[in-house]
Order: structure tokens, then C-alpha cells, then sequence
């Protein structure tokens, strides 16, 4: 039985078009430059802001997003970044009796636009806010806490091996792997993401029959 659905939040919930587009015209690189070493590190299996490094070797990103915020550069997120399915498919949840929580790596300013946008959702939090971030099994643990319901009744649904479905599936979270965006697609087929989610899905849509179930 699942109980709670907890879900990521990049290329899960939103798209990270704009999110990649604005670290390009930041750096004053082409977008596509950017977007080609996206793509890179995601066959290589490394770390999202590794992108970044490529670019600016040494680079400090935290304090490169307090930068962009002082320029007025900062984070923009509105019901435009969202995926089609992710208000219906998260309402619908919710009417089949699942507790909703969205919580992935984001920042505490991502947060407040998330809530903003007013999601079908119980919780919305993030890494941020939380002051621990996915891989770390402190995160989970965190996620156990605002779920609400053991970890064997708990669902975590996202994109990317490393960050979601590996260290959930260590916490004893039941999960999802979403094949949508570049991460969700190139790891998609491999074994050991296969071995380690419970579903996979290319919907958010399919999440209601799993709870349904």
C-alpha cells in the first residue's frame, strides 16, 4: 500500500530549460554549449553542476548564485516550467488518498516560488530549506519524517539515479524512477536502475493506478 508520494522536483515536477538557459547567458556562454556539457555529465553519470565546473573550473556555486540574485539575476520559476501532467496527475493522487510531498535539491528561494505556484500538493520543501541534500541519507530520513507513513508505504518518484532512486531505495523508500528529461532517459534501460526501482514510469499520470493498487 502506498500511503505518501514524495516527489523531485527537477525535470520531475519542472522542466529545466530555463533553469540551464539562465546559468548560460550568466556565464556568457551559447546555451547550447552549456546544454551539450549537460548532456555529458549525465552519460558520465556526474554531478548536475559538474556542467558549471566544465566552464568555470574552481568555481564557487553558491556563491555564484548569490551573485546572480544581487544582478537581479536570480531564480524564475512560474506554471509555464511545469510538466502538463504534474497538476492533474498530483490532484488525483491526492483524491485517491495519498498524502503529497514534494521535496528535492533545490534552493530555499525555489521553495517559495514552488509555493507560489499553489501545487495540489501537502508539503513543498526543499534541500534549501532543510540544510541536507539528495545523495545524503539524512535527506531520506528528513523525507521519512514529513511523510507520515513508514518508509515501506512511502513512494519516491524522480529522474536521477544517483540523487533519487539509489539513495531512496537504500532508505527503504518503495521507488519510482520517471523517464523525462536527460537523466531520466539515458538511465532509464541500465540494470541497476531497473534493479533498484520498484516502477518505472513515463507519467506522472501512472503514479495513481500504483496507488490505486
Amino acid at each position: 500500500m502506498i500511503r505518501t508520494v514524495v516527489l523531485d522536483v527537477g525535470e520531475t515536477l519542472t522542466r529545466d530549460d530555463r533553469y540551464w538557459a539562465a546559468w548560460a547567458d550568466w556565464l556568457r556562454v551559447p546555451r547550447h554549449t552549456l546544454s551539450a556539457l549537460v548532456g555529458a555529465v549525465v552519460v558520465a553519470g556526474r554531478d548536475n553542476a559538474d556542467a558549471i565546473r566544465l566552464l568555470k573550473p574552481g568555481v564557487d556555486i553558491a556563491a555564484e548564485y548569490a551573485a546572480r540574485e544581487a544582478a537581479g539575476c536570480g531564480e524564475r520559476l512560474d506554471a509555464s516550467d511545469l510538466y502538463d501532467d504534474v497538476r492533474p496527475a498530483l490532484a488525483a493522487l491526492r483524491a485517491a488518498g495519498a498524502r503529497v510531498v514534494v521535496a528535492g535539491n533545490q534552493t530555499a528561494r525555489a521553495g517559495r516560488l514552488l509555493r507560489a505556484l499553489d501545487l495540489p500538493a501537502d508539503l513543498v520543501v526543499t534541500s534549501g530549506e532543510w540544510g541536507v541534500a539528495k545523495p545524503d541519507p539524512a535527506f531520506f530520513a528528513r523525507v521519512l519524517e514529513v511523510s507520515g507513513a513508514p518508509a515501506g508505504e512511502t513512494l519516491y518518484v524522480g529522474d536521477h539515479p544517483a540523487n533519487d532512486v539509489f539513495p531512496a531505495h537504500r532508505a527503504g523508500l518503495l521507488t519510482a524512477h520517471l523517464r523525462r528529461g536527460p537523466w531520466g532517459m539515458w538511465w532509464a534501460d541500465d540494470p541497476a536502475v531497473q534493479a533498484a526501482a520498484d516502477w518505472s514510469v513515463a507519467s506522472l499520470y501512472e503514479l495513481v493506478a500504483l496507488v490505486g493498487e
